[in-house]
């Protein structure tokens, strides 16, 4: 945009994502929208409303520079040489081709790694499903945003109706004025950004020492429980009261907790969400209790059927937002973990879901304890230069099989529009949200709400979850299993 260059520094979480990536991690993620697009929606029409609506998604005109020798955290610039057409591929699918079918063509893209010598995000027009659908699936990179602002971009490109809103548009030729710092240019400003990192760890010690086992890329590594136990007791002799001085209880190792391939495998299945409404009400928990109890249910199932399903619960990393409500529009990531416990053990869907409700709200609690910015202060003991080692050594321990695990799954529950949304005069009929994986957590489970149903992503390894669909299937059988308790619960009227 015109007026000279504006870098922005990454923040630590957002390098992170960059640091994991080695060839077997992918740092983006893949929002599949499926349209009905009977009345039309060609790759032309998806360019045009992208290019009339891009002033307002910095992170699509965005590109990574480095800082040489990584001796600071990189920054984004926006790309002088951006090319709106290098970012909308087409695919077409075979005669006959079904859900299954766009799920192979989706597992593709989310096993091909983003170009970071550009904005790293694309979108796949893919044509050929039944009854006159179209797909978008929507690659982006996660250290560009986190999954609340991927949803105010997907916002940003529907309509509330078929008729297009007038969001303005951008006249000035993309990165007009703007000038990528040579590697001279960023090698100073690294240099002259080193005298700021001990002051951020010396920031960051006293708030994240008593927490750093809710990180879950260092709660597995060896001596971490033990540094937080002690920064908790100090904390309370020092006097703050809030500080809970609890074990670190470890996940146990399953099928999914080992060292992951580069290939994706992907399967997405959608629920009425009037029936997680009627649980919820009816045994007065919340929609994401139900949520987490459903995947409980559908993993005790699915790791049963594996001869894979151990005595003890399971442990999920949930991304829960950080965000402030003046904060819309800030894109990048602002996040922080719970790390609350997963019922697989119980065989009772209803006592799952009362336990689940009892270790959320004790989850929420725990996090109401513990620094918003903690992902951030824990990466500020890594100097820049050290974070992609520091990554793939803890890569390592999340994998091994020598120690417990940090958890077992990743779980997401990203609330989306409750009206019907339009793209180019086309209905959205459903968005799965398929999010990335890693070594010591390759599933990853992420839900999104869309109109009266919940649409839910599954996205694992290949070798780990070699029956996605089954996973999704599962899904839809234990939340009917839940439902049908609650007719089960209701006493008749008239009865004694």
């Amino acid at each position: 945009m015109p007026g000279g260059n504006q870098l922005r520094q990454f923040t630590s979480v957002d390098a992170q994502f960059i640091a994991a990536e080695d060839g077997c991690v992918h740092g983006h993620v893949v929002g599949l929208a499926i349209y009905d697009a009977r009345g039309g929606l060609s790759t032309a029409d998806v360019r045009d409303v992208v290019a009339s609506r891009i002033h307002l998604i910095p992170p699509f005109q965005r590109r990574m520079v480095s800082v040489p020798f990584g001796l600071d955290l990189p920054y984004w610039v926006t790309d002088p040489d951006f090319d709106l057409e290098a970012h909308i591929v087409e695919h077409q699918l075979p005669a006959r081709a079904d859900d299954h079918a766009l799920a192979k063509v989706v597992a593709r893209i989310m096993a091909t790694p983003l170009d970071l010598s550009r904005p790293p995000w694309a979108i796949h027009v893919i044509h050929g499903l039944p009854e006159g659908r179209v797909a978008l699936a929507t690659a982006i990179h996660h250290a560009a945003s986190d999954g609340i602002g991927m949803a105010e971009m997907f916002a940003i490109l529907h309509d509330p109706s078929p008729e297009p809103r007038d969001l303005g548009t951008e006249l000035v030729p993309y990165g007009d004025g703007e000038r990528v710092p040579s590697s001279l240019e960023m090698l100073v400003r690294g240099m002259a950004g080193i005298p700021r990192q001990p002051l951020r760890f010396v920031r960051s010690f006293p708030r994240a020492l008593p927490h750093l086992d809710q990180v879950v890329t260092l709660r597995a590594m060896p001596g971490v429980p033990s540094v937080a136990r002690l920064g908790r007791r100090a904390g309370r002799i020092l006097g703050d009261g809030e500080l809970l001085d609890e074990p670190t209880v470890l996940a146990p190792r399953t099928r999914t907790t080992g060292k992951i391939s580069g290939e994706r495998t992907v399967a997405f299945t959608s629920t009425p969400l009037s029936e997680i409404k009627a649980i919820k009400n009816h045994f007065g928990v919340t929609v994401n209790d139900v949520v987490m109890a459903v995947i409980a249910g559908a993993l005790r199932s699915w790791f049963g059927d594996h001869d894979d399903l151990p005595d003890q619960p399971l442990a999920a990393m949930v991304p829960i937002s950080v965000r402030d409500p003046e904060q819309t529009g800030a894109f990048g990531n602002k996040i922080a973990m719970m790390i609350p416990a997963v019922y697989t053990d119980d065989p009772d869907p209803v006592s799952r879901l009362r336990r689940t409700h009892e270790t959320m709200r004790a989850a929420k609690d725990r996090h109401r304890a513990v620094p918003a910015t903690l992902l951030q202060d824990a990466n500020h003991f890594i100097p820049p230069v050290l974070l992609a080692r520091a990554a793939r050594a803890s890569a390592l321990v999340a994998s091994s099989p020598r120690r417990g695990a940090a958890a077992n799954v990743l779980i997401s529950n990203i609330p989306g529009a409750r009206e019907a949304q339009y793209l180019g005069g086309a209905r959205l009929v459903s968005h799965y949200p398929l999010s990335a994986i890693f070594h010591g957590l390759g599933l990853n489970v992420t839900v999104v709400s869309y109109g009266d149903q919940v649409d839910w992503g599954v996205a694992g390894d290949p070798a780990q979850i070699d029956d996605a669909w089954g996973l999704s299937e599962r899904i839809r059988e234990a939340q009917a299993e839940l439902f049908a308790a609650v007719s089960q619960e209701i006493v008749p009227a008239g009865a004694a």
